[in-house]
């Protein structure tokens, strides 16, 4: 499972670009407010669903797991395909990308520890704090930094090596979804019902989230469409295999965690339909308007 981690910081490293870091010197409210919205409100959300919901502590951690992870680097095709602004978009997943390697195993302590249900179970899971930071911290961290190197030194090389490990780490992420799902069938079958509709609500949520602080942040509408998707589209695979690696699966946890892996593709897929049909509404009144 480590290996698979590694593996999967490396590739996306790989992609990842000093010059996307200079949009925070040129637009530091729109970088800087995207990044919160991302790491500190999706977590917040996270928290007053589960609250409201009140679910298994099992399904509420798999909830702050993904919460905590960092926008994926299909956000940034998403937002391609629905006309947003790619550049702001790449610059996003960028930050939350490396700021992953601290802020996502701290965010997933930080959020459990405060829902008394989760903060039992992480207890009785005898996940030590420190010894957990530290190792994800370096499971994330070193094969970032090694694959931000090779991107910056050797960029063709980097292209080259991302183009066979992506599909590569595709097909592990989707093995390690297969084996959790045959391990936990049983489990997946007694709260399907529950998890299905949870993992709506919280990603429905995510996007409404992503949308709002677009409007707060006053940004254009291709900006406003970047931040939904940035917000909306978390990445999963990476959760998962955090729980698969430190918290032994865990059967809801993982349960909640693929299911929205499965879910935010088809609902970002609805959601370029939207806009796209809105810009074509958009231009059909303007044409009708015309001189």
């Amino acid at each position: 499972m480590a290996f698979i981690l590694m593996g999967m910081m490396f590739t996306v490293a790989l992609a990842l670009n000093i010059e996307d870091f200079r949009a925070v010197r040129q637009q530091p409210v729109r970088v800087i407010g995207g990044v919160i919205a991302q790491i500190l409100g999706l977590p917040l959300l996270t928290l007053g669903l589960v609250l409201i919901l009140a679910p298994p502590a099992s399904i509420a951690l798999g909830m702050f797991v993904v919460a905590s992870c960092p926008g994926g680097n299909v956000s940034n095709l998403l937002t391609h395909f629905a006309r947003g602004n790619t550049a702001y978009s790449v610059s996003l997943t960028t930050i939350s990308s490396v700021s992953a390697a601290l802020a996502t195993p701290v965010s997933i302590l930080f959020w459990s520890s405060v829902y008394g249900p989760t903060a039992q179970l992480v207890q009785q899971l005898e996940i030590s704090p420190m010894p957990f930071v530290t190792q994800t911290v370096t499971l994330l961290a070193v094969p970032l930094a090694a694959g931000m190197l090779v991107a910056a030194r050797w960029p063709r090389l980097a292209a080259r090596i991302r183009a066979v490990l992506m599909p590569l780490s595709l097909a592990g992420i989707g093995v390690l979804i297969v084996v959790g799902v045959v391990q936990n069938w049983t489990i997946i079958l007694a709260i399907g019902v529950i998890i299905i509709p949870i993992a709506v609500i919280h990603n429905a949520s995510a996007f409404g989230l992503g949308a709002l602080s677009g409007r707060v942040l006053r940004l254009d509408a291709p900006s406003r469409r970047s931040l939904t998707f940035e917000v909306g589209i978390q990445n999963s695979g990476l959760g998962l295999i955090i729980l698969l690696s430190q918290f032994d699966g865990l059967g809801g946890a993982a349960a909640i965690t693929g299911m929205w892996s499965i879910w935010h593709l088809v609902a970002g897929t609805g959601l370029i339909g939207l806009y796209r049909g809105l810009d074509w509404l958009k231009i059909a009144r303007e044409t009708k308007t015309a001189p």
